[in-house]
C-alpha cells in the first residue's frame, strides 16, 4: 500500500490508543525505514542530527531562564504593578491578566509555561474579586498562548531551524502580531466583564505606583536585556538565552534574594525535564519528517493540495484550516516537523514570504493551544482553577474568535509582520 497512507494512518492509530506523541512519531518513522529498506543505520545519525544544531541550544536556556524569573517573583511583581495602573475599571483584573501574559511571554517563550506562571498568581486573585473560575482559566490560557508569538519564542526558533529562516528576523516579525493578539483578547474580556460586573483592583496613588514600579523594574528590564542584545548585534539568540539565565540568577540570588541553592537545584531539575521532553520530540519528529521526505510522501501531498485550487487565497484558507485542526490535536513542535515539509513547496509555489508565513502559522498554532480537544494551555489553567474542562472550553469560545480575527488581519496585512524586520535591516 502507498507509503503516504501508512505514514499518517499508523501515526493516527497510535495517537488514538493514547501513545505519547514522541513515541508515535519515532515508532512510525522506524517502521517506515525498516519496511521500505531505507537503512536502519540512518536512525541514529538522523536522531543526532535532529538536535545537534546550534540554534536549538537556545531552547533549554530560554526554558531555564523563564523558570528562574518566574520563581524569583517577577510574575507577582508585574501583576502588582499592572493592577495599580489599570485600577478598578470593569474587567480590570482581566485586562491585567492579558497584559502580563503578553509581557511575560517576552521572557518564557512557551505558552504552557506562561499560562502556568500567570495562572498561579492571577486565578486566585480573580476569584477573590468574584470572577467566574471558568472565565479566568479560559482567559489566562488564551493570554498564555501569545508567548509563542511574542519574542523570544521557542516556536520561532524551531521554525527558523527547519526552514533556515533568520531567528532574529522571526522574533522581530512577531512583535506587532503578538501585541495585536493580546489586544484582541482584551476586547471580549472587557465586554464580558462589564456585562457580569467584574471589577479590578483599586487604582494606586503616585506613591504606591512608584513603589510597585521600583519593585518590578528589574523584571520589566528582562525582555530588554534579552532582545536588546540580539538586535544590538551584541549576541545571537542562543547567546541571549544564556544571558537571560545569568540575568535571572542575578535577580534571584542578588537583587530579590528569593532563591537559595536548594530552590535553584529544583529549577535545574524541572528545566532539564522540560527541555528533554521538547528535544526528544524534536529528534523523533525530525526522523519522521526525514522518512516522509525520503519516500517522497511530502512532495506528493503538497502536489495534491495544489491541484485542489489554483487560487492562492483558497489554498491559504485550506492550509490555515489544516494547521488549526492540527493545532487542536497535536503540539506545535510535532506540527512544524510533520507539516512544514508539506507546506514549504506550497509557500514557494505561490511566492509567499516565508517570514510572514512563519508568523501566520505560529499565530494559528497559538489559537490551537487553548482550543479543545487537546488545548494544552486549558489543561494547565483548569487544573489550577479546579474547573471541568468542558465548562472552561465553552468560556474560551469568545477568545478563540477574537484571536482568529487577529490572525485574519495578519494574513491580510503582511506589513504587520514584515515592517520591523525590514526597518531593522534583519530581512
Amino acid at each position: 500500500m502507498d507509503a503516504a497512507f501508512w505514514l499518517f494512518f499508523l501515526f493516527v492509530v497510535l495517537l488514538f490508543f493514547g501513545i505519547p506523541i514522541a513515541v508515535a512519531l519515532g515508532g512510525v518513522a522506524i517502521f517506515m525505514i525498516w519496511q521500505f529498506n531505507l537503512g536502519i543505520p540512518v536512525i541514529s545519525s538522523n536522531f543526532y542530527a535532529g538536535i545537534a544544531k546550534y540554534p536549538l541550544l537556545a531552547i533549554p536556556f530560554f526554558i531555564l531562564a523563564g523558570m528562574i524569573l518566574e520563581r524569583c517573583g517577577v510574575s507577582q511583581r508585574l501583576v502588582n504593578l499592572a493592577s495599580l495602573l489599570v485600577g478598578s475599571i470593569p474587567g480590570g483584573l482581566a485586562i491585567v491578566a492579558v497584559l502580563v501574559c503578553v509581557f511575560f511571554g517576552g521572557v518564557s517563550g512557551s505558552g504552557p509555561a506562561d499560562a502556568a506562571a500567570m495562572g498561579a498568581v492571577l486565578i486566585p486573585a480573580m476569584a477573590r474579586k468574584n470572577y467566574d473560575k471558568e472565565f479566568s482559566a479560559a482567559l489566562i490560557a488564551a493570554g498564555g498562548s501569545t508567548a509563542i508569538v511574542v519574542p523570544p519564542s521557542i516556536a520561532f526558533i524551531l521554525y527558523g531551524v527547519i526552514t533556515t529562516t533568520s531567528v532574529p528576523a522571526l522574533f522581530a516579525a512577531g512583535v506587532f502580531p503578538g501585541i495585536l493578539a493580546g489586544l484582541s483578547l482584551i476586547l471580549p474580556a472587557y465586554w464580558i466583564s462589564k456585562r457580569r460586573g467584574y471589577m479590578g483592583a483599586e487604582r494606586g496613588n503616585l506613591g504606591e505606583l512608584w513603589a510597585a514600579f521600583k519593585d518590578a523594574f528589574w523584571g520589566l528590564m528582562a525582555p530588554l536585556v534579552i532582545l536588546g542584545g540580539i538586535y544590538g548585534g551584541i549576541c545571537t539568540a542562543t547567546e541571549a538565552a544564556v544571558v537571560a539565565v545569568f540575568y535571572g540568577m542575578v535577580l534571584g540570588f542578588g537583587v530579590y534574594r528569593t532563591l537559595d541553592l536548594k530552590a535553584f537545584y529544583q529549577i535545574l531539575v524541572d528545566a532539564a525535564l522540560s527541555s528533554a521532553v521538547v528535544l526528544l520530540i524534536v529528534a523523533l519528529a525530525g526522523l519522521y519528517s526525514w522518512a516522509g521526505a525520503t519516500l517522497g510522501v511530502m512532495e506528493r501531498i503538497a502536489g495534491a493540495l495544489l491541484t485542489l485550487s489554483h487560487n492562492q487565497w483558497v489554498v491559504l484558507a485550506m492550509v490555515n484550516g489544516l494547521i488549526l485542526v492540527a493545532g487542536m490535536l497535536l503540539d506545535a513542535i510535532s506540527i512544524y516537523y510533520v507539516f512544514l515539509p508539506i507546506l514549504l513547496p506550497i509557500v514557494a509555489h505561490f511566492g509567499w514570504d516565508p517570514l510572514w508565513f512563519g508568523v501566520v502559522m505560529t499565530l494559528n498554532l497559538a489559537i490551537g493551544q487553548f482550543t479543545p480537544p487537546v488545548a494544552v494551555n486549558l489543561y494547565v489553567t483548569t487544573n489550577l482553577a479546579g474547573t471541568p474542562l468542558e465548562k472552561t472550553s465553552a468560556a474560551a469560545l469568545p477568545f478563540i474568535a477574537a484571536m482568529a480575527a487577529a490572525l485574519i488581519l495578519v494574513i491580510l496585512f503582511p506589513s504587520l509582520s514584515l515592517y520591523l524586520p525590514k526597518l531593522w535591516g534583519l530581512y
